[in-house]
């Protein structure tokens, strides 16, 4: 096999066999936090270890009937074996496949809950429409994913649309399939108020923020000052009468956090917290990304909120991401919801990137 050296599977399998040995470790019992990792890491690396040992199986069985070849003298059975080692070779060759993909670099943050940010950029009420759009494409996705969403904040504008929207997405899935949604979303298309029928142009960000437990990132209460207030806009009579909405306030980095959707001032507060903690994790990351391109006198890909990564042209059906040249004619599916093939060509790009700079 060329492309996976069996020193590198060797080693994958011993740090697989050690680290079932520290889970079997009544110490770790005891222990909920490193049991915990332990347990995450082994769900990270046991379908990498199932390939490994796929790959061994038949690289085995591909030796075994190579031997027994050289000695066969039967037509019959050197047919046989020769069909047999056909099939192997297939096997062998896709399992290689799946086992290089699976050993290439992981994401630092791969496995984690996010927080999506919606937010309405460029174009007024349109922008804040298209917003709800988007809203709305990605719950529909991550239902079809089965994966659980939380929505922990939402601005509503004067005329339905979303000035602001947070929402949690659970599961070991979620930042694989979202973290590469971060940036700019422009739409095309001509607003319902139009009379003359003009396209128009908006624009919408979003941010896919990993959540970041307190032992990941400690924040100094000394940092933070906290405002109560009541909640404005829809939510019924408890708004105007309970001051139950929070705003968080990281003094050294000026990063606000506002929370009003739950009635408890305690949910909003701890909600708050969340948000403010991936913002602040978000912000030093893109530091250390900005720092390494300058050094590097390259732009560096951190997934720069004001990028445009992605047009929705509604009189073309069409959707094009900029980053990876697709483009597709099937925008009133991928509003529904219908977003793999396109989340796939974003993770294949991606992939194709990573072999290049592996070999």
């Amino acid at each position: 096999m060329s492309h996976v050296r069996e020193e590198v599977i060797e080693n994958l399998l011993q740090e697989f066999r050690a680290l079932e040995e520290r889970l079997a470790d009544p110490q770790t019992a005891v222990d909920p936090k490193r049991l915990m990792e332990l347990s995450r890491e082994r769900a990270r690396l046991e379908p990498v270890v199932d390939l490994a040992r796929a790959w061994q199986n038949f690289r085995s069985q591909w030796e075994e009937i190579q031997k027994q070849l050289a000695l066969e003298k039967d037509s019959d059975m050197i047919s046989v074996l020769r069909d047999e080692l056909t099939e192997l070779e297939s096997a062998l060759k896709r399992t290689e496949r799946e086992l290089q993909l699976a050993l290439l670099p992981k994401d630092p943050d791969s496995g984690k809950d996010v927080f999506v940010e919606i937010r309405a950029g460029t174009g007024g009420e349109e922008a804040a429409l298209f917003a709800r759009d988007l809203l709305r494409m990605y719950l529909r996705y991550l239902e079809k994913k089965k994966i659980s969403v939380e929505i922990m904040d939402i601005s509503e504008s004067p005329a339905g649309g979303i000035k602001e929207a947070i929402f949690a997405a659970r599961g070991p899935e979620a930042f694989d399939l979202l973290h590469r949604e971060a940036g700019g979303h422009r739409v095309q298309r001509i607003p319902a108020t139009e009379a003359n029928g003009r396209i128009h142009t908006s624009a919408v960000t979003v941010a896919v923020l990993p959540q970041i437990e307190e032992d990941e990132l400690t924040l100094n209460p000394a940092d933070i000052r906290i405002d109560v207030m009541r909640a404005s806009g829809a939510g019924g009579q408890h708004v105007n009468k309970t001051e139950s909405a929070v705003r968080l306030t990281h003094l050294p980095t000026g990063i606000v956090v506002y929370m009003q959707e739950e009635k408890s001032q305690m949910k909003n507060r701890e909600k708050a917290m969340q948000v403010l903690r991936a913002r602040i994790y978000e912000k030093e990351k893109a530091e250390k990304h900005e720092k390494l391109a300058a050094e590097k006198k390259a732009q560096v890909g951190s997934g720069d909120r004001s990028d445009k990564i992605r047009t929705y042209n509604f009189p073309q059906n069409r959707v094009t991401d900029h980053r990876i040249g697709y483009t597709a004619y099937n925008l009133d599916q991928v509003l529904e919801g219908d977003l793999d093939d396109l989340i796939q060509a974003i993770q294949v790009h991606r992939q194709q990137e990573l072999l290049q700079e592996i070999n």
